[in-house]
């Protein structure tokens, strides 16, 4: 039975892919964790998202390609939408998501992280994107969202070449930031995770925006938004909050808002 397994921890939403043996995803739950992020959106007091796998062999496979075997291009198309619908989510939360990836991540499943701000990978993970192979491609974001962290050259060699990265080397190319052993990826994301609690979370929103507008935004367009967006914050609580802290030296107690 697919599912998506939620959890909250302190300021943290803990998305758990559960769908043996190897994590794939379906229609229903592309849609169901597009509607958990928005439900995460509206919720004032998570800051952070983590998503993993079960189980201590895969992150995610992707798509069952016994959903393709028709050769349907309607079904194609819904399951694109689906895919697509689902990650941009993921990629637009207001707060930090942190990929946990505990071993294999491919196709659709190595999809999921890149949409994410952030990967922590176990040592023995492995990420791909396989689809050239069986005659498709990454319709997920995967050759716009590779490219921008690995630059095009690597893109090309995981996607064109069907080239598989190990955790080392995927650390070495920045596809993730941090390898763990086998089993702690999860313990160190919501490590990290925890870090962005001590965060002003209207600040995170402000920041995580002006960084990922320069994936298609001149530099030269993108200055005079971020100088606007700083003034802005100053129509929020959690501006006055944090400065206040700061001088009375104590622990800011953030509205988000």
């Amino acid at each position: 039975m697919t599912a998506l397994i939620e959890k909250i921890v302190g300021n943290t939403a803990v998305i758990t892919m559960s769908n043996p043996p190897a994590n794939t995803w379906t229609v229903q739950s592309l849609q169901l964790l597009k509607q958990k992020v928005e439900a995460l959106n509206d919720n004032p007091q998570i800051y952070a998202l983590v998503i993993t796998g079960e189980g201590d062999k895969f992150f995610s496979a992707g798509a069952d390609l016994k959903l393709f075997a028709d050769g349907d291009k309607d079904n194609a198309a819904n399951m694109a939408k689906c895919f697509g619908e689902a990650f941009e989510a993921l990629s637009a939360f207001r707060g930090v998501s942190i990929a946990a990836i505990n071993g294999y991540a491919m196709g659709g499943g190595l999809e999921v992280a890149l949409a994410c701000d952030l990967r922590i990978a176990e040592s023995q993970a492995v990420m791909a994107l396989p689809e050239a192979s069986v005659g498709l491609l990454p319709c997920a974001g995967g050759t716009q969202n590779l490219a921008a962290l690995i630059g095009e050259g690597w893109a090309k060699r995981m996607i064109l070449c069907g080239e598989r990265l190990g955790a080392q080397q995927a650390l070495q190319l920045k596809l993730v930031e941090e390898v763990v052993d086998t089993g702690a990826s999860l313990e160190a994301a919501m490590q990290l995770a925890a870090k962005v609690a001590k965060q002003s979370p209207s600040s995170i929103k402000a920041c995580k925006t002006l960084i990922q507008a320069g994936r298609n935004m001149p530099r030269n367009q993108a200055l005079p938004i971020e100088r606007e967006l700083f003034v802005d914050l100053f129509d929020t609580q959690d501006q006055a909050e944090g400065v206040a802290a700061f001088l009375e030296k104590r622990k800011a107690n953030w509205k988000n808002c």
